[in-house]
């Protein structure tokens, strides 16, 4: 399912395109938005950002932007960057 989420945002893909190896692309959309709506990005990052932090690796950087596009999800262009 990540994978299928992360082809999807960094090809720019449509949904509809998106390649059968990652399953039925409405139950990946629907599975994106409900991650979204019930927090589990949001703990995905916290997560992410505490491990860095007890690492204490200065060379992080983190990324996120949290609004939709005027088109909804199926526009955005990029849900989570982090590198480091």
């Amino acid at each position: 399912m990540i994978d299928a989420i992360a082809y999807k945002f960094q090809t720019g893909t449509q949904w509809v395109h998106l390649p059968e190896k990652y399953g039925n692309w409405r139950g990946v959309c629907n599975r994106l938005r409900m991650w979204a709506v019930d927090g589990t990005w949001e703990r995905v990052f916290t997560a992410l950002v505490a491990q860095a932090d007890a690492e204490e690796d200065p060379a992080w950087a983190v990324s996120v932007d949290g609004g939709w596009p005027a088109g909804g999800p199926e526009t955005a262009s990029g849900l989570l960057t982090a590198t480091g």
